[in-house]
């Protein structure tokens, strides 16, 4: 059963339900309400009776002639004596010489009981008959209760014909009302069945209702879904085709260098270097596509100790003078001690990452300027360079995978990176609960400011332990 229909069953059951109890509550209200009117005039007519009814000096009821009734009452009355001997009577039943209750007539207080009489659904009412406690007889009065059982029977017939027709308008309205209310749940079906087939993410679900409702909040969302599905495929691809380039530039100069060596049937010494460089390209490429799967995988667990970040930076400093060889100046402005809790392993590699490229993209007799202090509760790095910077359309991107900013920081060697290096950095300082801000201008060179967390500040949730 489809949820349409099955909303529809349960809102009209449930206003049947409703119906049920309230033609219940109004029908036994009007039974009381009738029943009382009947009761009250019997009990008055009793006291009429009693008003006239005598005892003589034998114990025996003396009632010459019963008190005019109204006649739109229609009550019948009989007067029984102690002996249940019929005293007076109605002259309209004179003939009916048997009691109108018989059990009536041996009730001690007075009761109301409903009778049949030669056919006729009666109410009678039994008074007993008593001298200074003792009794002498039972007065009882009856009247037909014909109107009042069709006044009951035509109030159900009415309220079973109203519940019937309430139910079916319930139900024609909600069947309406919840068609148009999921009618966008078949948007999102068909949309969703479109982009199977045509496998075309770029598609969303229109939707011209309130976007506070339930319906408007699970369409934003499954939009929302669809552009983050969209922008991970379109990632996929883009990184896809990324490594597929970066691959064939080291194993067509490979391949090419083995051709040579085969050809000319002799050992190269520049062909082997090729090779190796080549190779080692290929190595730091696949150990950091691994790096970057276990990170996205949550695989790739930190291990957190304290760690003193002016030794880690003085002993990056000194690999990468190395690096530099002389062609960059890189420089220490200012060093503070500053502890925080962190990988060092991790930590070496986000300034290893960051220098080298510094170092990369700063032209012959650059500087690269290194700079590390205490800002409130947190450690800031700052690695600056005399580079030619970066283009604003470049900056939003430089933290992607496999992007380089090729017009400006062109590579200048084929062992130059892969665009990776920053997406770890990132990763690694993120994950220390710190950041990372750039400021460039282009032809005065690029700043990062690696900000972290000092020892005893508040930890990060993004920190995960080993």
């Amino acid at each position: 059963m489809v949820l349409r229909a099955r909303l529809t069953l349960l809102y009209s059951t449930l206003m049947g339900g409703i119906l049920l109890l309230f033609s219940v509550g109004v029908y036994g209200l009007v039974t009381v309400f009738l029943f009382n009117q009947v009761d009250q005039v019997l009990t008055q007519t009793s006291r009429d009776i009693l008003a006239v009814t005598r005892v003589d000096s034998l114990g025996e009821l003396t009632l010459f002639n019963l008190p005019p009734l109204d006649m739109g009452t229609n009550v019948l009355v009989q007067v029984w004596d102690r002996k249940q001997n019929l005293q007076s009577t109605s002259p309209s039943i004179s003939q009916f010489k048997q009691p109108l209750d018989p059990t009536g007539l041996k009730t001690n207080k007075p009761i109301f009981r409903e009778a049949y009489i030669q056919g006729f659904h009666m109410r009678v009412l039994s008074v007993p008959l008593e001298v200074q406690g003792r009794p002498v007889g039972v007065l009882q009065a009856a009247t037909s209760l014909r109107v009042i059982d069709s006044i009951r029977q035509d109030l159900l017939y009415i309220m079973i014909v109203a519940a019937l027709i309430a139910v079916g308008l319930a139900a024609a309205g909600t069947w309406v009302t919840v068609g148009r209310t999921l009618a966008p749940l078949d948007d999102v079906t068909d949309t969703a069945l479109a982009i199977n087939r045509a496998d075309d993410l770029s598609r969303r679900i229109p939707y011209n209702g309130p976007e506070d409702d339930e319906i408007g909040n699970l369409i934003r969302v499954f939009n929302q879904t669809l552009e983050r599905l969209e922008n991970l495929f379109t990632s996929q691809q883009r990184f896809l085709a990324d490594v597929s380039h970066e691959l064939r530039t080291p194993l067509t100069v490979i391949k090419g260098n083995v051709d040579l060596i085969r050809r000319m049937k002799t050992i190269d010494e520049e062909s082997l270097t090729s090779i190796d460089q080549e190779a080692n390209r290929l190595t730091r490429l696949v150990t950091d596509l691994l790096l970057l799967a276990k990170a996205d995988s949550g695989k790739l667990h930190l291990t957190l100790k304290p760690v003193s970040l002016d030794t880690l930076l003085l002993e990056v400093f000194q690999e990468m003078h190395v690096l530099a060889g002389g062609k960059v100046k890189i420089k220490i402005t200012d060093i503070d001690q500053a502890q925080v809790n962190g990988d060092r392993d991790r930590l070496k590699q986000v300034l290893i990452n960051l220098i080298a490229n510094a170092i990369q993209y700063t032209p012959p007799d650059g500087s690269v300027y290194i700079n590390l202090g205490r800002v409130g509760e947190q450690a800031r790095l700052i690695i600056r360079d005399t580079g030619p910077g970066i283009p604003p359309e470049d900056l939003p991107h430089i933290f992607e995978r496999f992007y380089r900013a090729e017009k400006s920081r062109t590579r200048s060697k084929p062992s130059s990176g892969f665009g990776l290096g920053l997406s770890i950095a990132y990763w690694i300082v993120d994950q220390h609960g710190g950041s990372i801000e750039v400021e460039t201008k282009e032809g005065q060179g690029t700043t990062f400011a690696i900000w972290l967390p000092l020892l005893g500040s508040q930890p990060s949730t993004n920190t995960q332990n080993n």
